[in-house]
């Protein structure tokens, strides 16, 4: 019961902070296994995505987080674990300490869809749109065909918490669902990867709007 209020009430809390508005351009919101990836540049960026989602399409999606930060006790790691039910991972460890993406293969493998971003980090530099993306989502293309991998950009909620603020800005937030695309059986992880970058940067508002 409290998970279920705490959902609520952030949802509430984010929409009515970001007015938050969704675009489905590329495709619909519809019952199929997706990883929404999307561009990052605050830690409430998967919870506005998420947030964004019918609440049908919410049961099932799984945001990815660092264990890092999320992972810790008290309430964020409450919130991750037992409000969004989280996938954690561990972006200190190597390939050498085990697969990193472990978790989210079994999240798959159980028929989750994610909310995950490629970036990997996130990106403080307000002059770079969108930095060059790690090559976990070209692997997990590769194994997990099935999936569709639906670009997302997120519009203005770097402005409504800038960094160091504590209390958040009341501007329009933008959610641009753009249309799923699969790795090719003969594409290379460069040129997936460039190729997802420009799918999600495509979704960008023009500079200065």
């Amino acid at each position: 019961m409290l998970e279920k209020l705490l959902a609520y009430a952030i949802i509430a809390g984010a929409r009515t902070v970001t007015g938050l508005r969704s675009l489905w351009l590329g495709t619909t919101p519809k019952p199929v296994q997706r990883i929404y990836y999307a561009n990052h540049s605050s830690h409430g960026d998967f919870v506005l995505l998420w947030a964004s989602l019918p609440p049908e399409l919410r049961r099932c999606t799984r945001p990815v987080a660092g264990a890092d930060y999320w992972g810790k006790p008290g309430p964020r790691g409450f919130i991750i674990n037992r409000v969004f039910n989280g996938v954690l991972i561990d972006r200190q460890r190597g390939e050498a300490c085990g697969d990193p993406l472990a978790p989210i293969e079994q999240a798959l493998a159980a028929g989750d869809s994610l909310i995950l971003f490629p970036e990997g980090t996130r990106n403080l530099d307000d002059e770079v749109r969108l930095q060059p993306f790690k090559s976990g989502i070209y692997h997990l293309s590769r194994k997990h065909p099935q999936v569709e991998l639906v670009p997302v950009w997120i519009a203005n909620l770097n402005r409504v918490m800038p960094k160091g603020r504590a209390l958040p800005l009341p501007l329009l937030c933008t959610l641009s669902f753009g249309a799923p695309l699969v790795a090719g059986e003969e594409e290379g992880k460069e040129s997936f990867l460039e190729r997802a970058r420009d799918a999600l940067l495509a979704l960008a508002p023009a500079e200065g709007h």
